[in-house]
């Protein structure tokens, strides 16, 4: 059963202000947020620690969160993946819910909306 007390939730995105703002409202449900603006450094902290959910923008300059997808299926097939993004473009949208993402939300979303996604990608996570 998820622990929000336990459960780390692994941000990324290369928006200090996202950043600051979603590890708020994690924080505030009971969760660490561990955050990351760099895709490399994300995928070297998944490969030794437990994710059982990151949240991932789609759109950033050194790799985009579909490509942070992939490579995070093949370090931690068991971590559970909520897409976000500012540009809803419809076959990003299938791309990422193809390859396994729990939810895809665009920018802004609703709070609520954020959490209720986590709960439900912890609930399935494995």
């Amino acid at each position: 059963m998820p622990n929000p007390s336990t459960d780390v939730i692994c941000l990324l995105d290369d928006d200090p202000s996202v950043l600051k703002a979603v590890g708020r409202l994690l924080s505030s449900a009971g969760w660490q947020a561990q955050q990351f603006s760099d895709p490399e450094k994300f995928l070297e902290y998944a490969r030794i620690h437990r994710v059982p959910v990151a949240v991932l923008d789609v759109w950033m300059p050194a790799m985009n969160g579909l490509e942070v997808q992939s490579r995070l299926r093949e370090l931690s097939p068991s971590t559970r993946v909520i897409v976000f993004t500012g540009k809803d473009d419809p076959r990003v949208r299938s791309t990422a819910l193809n390859a396994g993402a729990t939810a895809f939300l665009t920018k802004p979303f609703d709070d609520e909306e954020l959490l209720i996604a986590i709960r439900l990608a912890l609930a399935s996570a494995t």
